[in-house]
């Protein structure tokens, strides 16, 4: 990797897009918080720093402000939205109240020509309550719309640029042809982030890392785990005990595909553990969702480490975190950011844990996991198998998690992906990576919610189900799929027929944000 580009956030919903906008012009993009210090911002291949939105206003008292490396690096910088009102405040610019908020779309015009905007830059995504009135001197305009007049901003001698709209979102039309400019024309970035790079890169750290220690592989049926266990045994041939943990928790034939993908490759080191009923024991009695993901973190750890010392010395845990992972457990990388939900192998790690950690995947989006996946030669229907959480159905089984729910849920899920499977409308190879009527995710809820209803004249009492489908690219923002409504009687039809224990099924029409895909 030779080029890198610097993201600030300052706790703007679309930064992460920001991130995967710059990685998709195949230039690896970091995200950190506003106030990250200079020492782990500025690295060495930095050549480019843009400042996303935020929700604060610029004048506000004890809001986020424009860090001083910033302008003293001399890199070239794109503030967008708040990042924009940050530059012209620190360079003497001036920043107010809007007389009239603007959100959605707006067509802006190019009033200079410029290096970033093209002619023509057609409508784009404002999300506004301030504006810049003043320009900082020496800084001269842009472009402007109805209600904004100063929408871009730049002092090109310095490579310095300011945009009042998004350039992220799909919402605006340029977007895209806006930050090549900026992250390959001004910034003079090597695209050079690929799939090969990122294997080779991974490779080299994972081998500085452990050396010539062992690694536990921790398998849990889903991508990110396959993934990340074929690229540490591609590290440390020889070095490698791949775990699978039998966690009750998971889909239908779920154990099967997993051996047969890695019992070939690993041999003697891939290991199956029966761990059923001590994950049932210890979600006994438990609802409360973040609670779950605890339990069920350090309930992996602990079985794991029984692993591990039935193997002998193992000192490394290599596990399949990825970006996202990181992201809602811990925030999008702004100070005061919320965390959205502990993924088990983040939030729900055990502080005494015993072994050292190796999370090749962790700077990774999904789609980023998929293309590594492909590069190492893994099975395309591995590959692109629908994601599936860490703890398994205990998330997807709303209330408390027993055997007997786990079973209904199980059985009510096949038939929703048998269904959706023979639509072809489950999204299983790359080319389908752009079909807007497939699938990216989907699956069953059970709800701790009853319902009455009748069958066969009786009188029933039972529980809820919801169907959730959606699509998605990078899994941080995600629309509802619109499943034919034939498609979603026959499923509903079959549940309540084939599955005790369900007369009532629901189907999610939320997106992401603001809902999360999981319910839990």
């Amino acid at each position: 990797m030779t080029s890198r580009i610097l993201i600030l956030d300052f706790g703007s919903q679309y930064t992460q897009l920001i991130a995967r906008q710059v990685r998709e012009l195949n230039v690896f993009s970091e995200l950190l918080p506003w106030d990250a210090p200079r020492s782990q911002a500025l690295q060495p291949e930095t050549q480019g720093i843009i400042l996303s939105g935020g929700p604060s206003s610029i004048y506000a008292p004890g809001a986020p402000q424009l860090p001083d490396f910033v302008l003293e690096s001399g890199l070239p910088v794109l503030g967008i939205c708040y990042g924009m009102q940050a530059l012209a405040e620190a360079l003497g610019g001036a920043v107010s109240a809007s007389d009239r908020q603007e959100y959605g779309l707006a067509e802006i015009e190019t009033v200079l020509q410029n290096p970033l905007l093209a002619e023509t830059v057609g409508p784009v995504w404002m999300s506004h309550g301030d504006r810049v009135e003043v320009l900082p001197p020496g800084w001269v305009n842009l472009a402007s719309s109805a209600n904004t007049p100063i929408a871009a901003m730049a002092d090109a001698s310095m490579h310095r640029f300011g945009l009042q709209f998004h350039p992220e979102v799909r919402h605006t039309r340029s977007g895209k042809q806006i930050l090549q400019h900026f992250v390959i024309d001004i910034c003079g970035c090597i695209p050079d982030w690929t799939p090969r790079s990122i294997v080779s890169r991974a490779i080299t750290e994972i081998q500085g890392l452990v050396g010539d220690a062992h690694v536990l592989s921790a398998l849990s049926g889903g991508v990110d785990s396959a993934v990340a266990t074929s690229l540490v045994s591609r590290a440390l041939p020889g070095q490698v005990h791949a775990v699978f943990i039998d966690t009750g928790l998971l889909r239908q034939g779920e154990a099967r595909q997993v051996e047969s993908a890695f019992r070939p490759l690993l041999g003697n080191h891939f290991v199956i553990r029966d761990a059923a009923p001590r994950f049932f024991e210890a979600l006994r009695g438990v609802t409360d969702p973040e609670s779950k993901r605890k339990i069920i973190g350090e309930t992996f750890i602990r079985e794991f480490e029984d692993a591990a010392r039935a193997l002998g010395q193992i000192d490394f845990l290599a596990q399949g975190t990825i970006y996202p992972d990181v992201v809602e457990s811990s925030g999008s990388g702004a100070a005061k950011a919320q965390r959205i939900k502990a993924h088990h192998n983040v939030g729900g790690l055990p502080p005494d844990m015993q072994l050292r950690l190796v999370e090749p995947l962790r700077l990774l989006f999904k789609d980023e996991v998929r293309a590594v996946g492909t590069e190492l030669g893994l099975p395309q229907e591995l590959i692109w198998r629908q994601p599936f959480p860490g703890p398994g159905l205990a998330v997807r089984c709303l209330g408390e998690v027993t055997p007997q729910r786990v079973e209904i849920l199980r059985a009510a899920d096949q038939i929703f992906t048998e269904e959706l499977r023979l639509a072809d409308l489950l999204q299983t190879h790359e080319d389908q990576a752009s079909k807007l009527s497939g699938t990216s995710q989907a699956f069953a809820v059970l709800l701790p919610v009853h319902s009455v209803g009748v069958m066969g004249d009786q009188r029933t009492y039972a529980e809820t189900l919801a169907l959730r489908a959606v699509t998605t690219t990078d899994f941080m923002t995600a629309d509802w799929a619109r499943l034919p409504q034939e498609l979603l009687a026959r499923v509903s039809n079959r549940i309540v027929n084939e599955v005790p224990g369900i007369n009532r099924v629901v189907y999610d029409i939320t997106s992401k944000p603001p809902a999360t895909i999981e319910w839990e």
